[in-house]
């Protein structure tokens, strides 16, 4: 998830924190964030292709209004594309959390919720996880630093990983080149390399994934487009070099995921704050 933020808030002032080593668990990722003082204004949720978990521990409950007119407090968990459309807003003061991104094809057997369940939407992880929520909230701000925390949460997804099946290899294989290929990769290209059908390789993909390969495909692009830009390079060559048939195309797009315009987008603190907590995200 990337928070944007009115220009009044210093997002320069947020600590950022990141593990020393990756997950025990591949295709998992966590950041920490602790933000001062309170955020002037709503936060706008920019959807990403992970699944995302927000633990909170903070002195205060930050709120999440899902933009159908629910709201959340608290912890949560969201499905890939969370935010898209720019009606997810968020806000809160003095706000810790650790955040945790996972590709979908882990986070079912890491959460114990099917990514297509979310179906881009969010539940509280109380919902999810029930009294251990609030168990895992004492915990994290019981401990003296974000290594100890980023080891609990790791240990925490590492056990849960364990005791459950892995999704299907093949559609692991299927969104696992999706990524590699920058959202570049022909779903046809896809079905038959599985020796598929396109038909059943949209079915299994959507009832596993929570969105069809196209749209993954095109979530995908967006993400690495908007922090292309956001490090100084022009719409046209994003747009070229990105798969878009033009900057009328990536316009469009940017528009669809976010609301709002390539040039309001990219001048928005939250893709600085996003580079910090995942660096390499502007991957070439």
């Amino acid at each position: 998830m990337g928070l944007t933020t009115p220009g009044r808030d210093d997002s320069a002032a947020w600590d950022v924190a990141r593990p020393q080593r990756p997950s025990t668990v591949a295709g998992v990722d966590m950041a920490g964030f602790r933000v001062p003082g309170p955020l002037a204004g709503d936060l706008r949720v920019v959807p990403h292709p992970a699944v995302m978990m927000i633990l909170e521990f903070g002195p205060s409950t930050p709120t999440v209004d899902d933009g159908t007119g629910r709201r959340h407090r608290g912890s949560l968990v969201a499905g890939p594309g969370f935010g898209s459309g720019g009606g997810v807003r968020a806000w809160g003061q003095s706000i810790e959390c650790v955040q945790v991104r996972l590709s979908p094809v882990v986070a079912g057997a890491a959460l114990g919720v099917c990514p297509a369940d979310l179906a881009g939407t969010s539940v509280s992880l109380e919902d999810l996880w029930g009294r251990e929520a609030a168990r895992i909230r004492e915990r994290l701000g019981e401990m003296p630093s974000w290594s100890d925390r980023f080891a609990y949460v790791d240990a925490l997804l590492a056990r849960r990983y364990e005791t459950r099946s892995p999704v299907d290899p093949a559609l692991a294989w299927a969104w696992n080149r999706i990524v590699g290929t920058r959202g570049l990769a022909r779903v046809d290209h896809l079905a038959d390399e599985l020796g598929w059908s396109r038909k059943r390789l949209w079915s299994r993909f959507h009832s596993s994934i929570g969105m069809p390969p196209k749209r993954a495909a095109k979530l995908i692009r967006f993400d690495h487009a908007v922090h292309r830009m956001v490090g100084g390079e022009g719409a046209a060559r994003v747009a070229a070099d990105g798969g878009y048939f033009d900057q009328s195309h990536l316009h469009r797009d940017v528009r669809e995921f976010t609301g709002s315009t390539p040039t309001a987008v990219v001048g928005e603190p939250f893709l600085t704050v996003d580079d910090r907590a995942w660096p390499g995200v502007r991957r070439r």
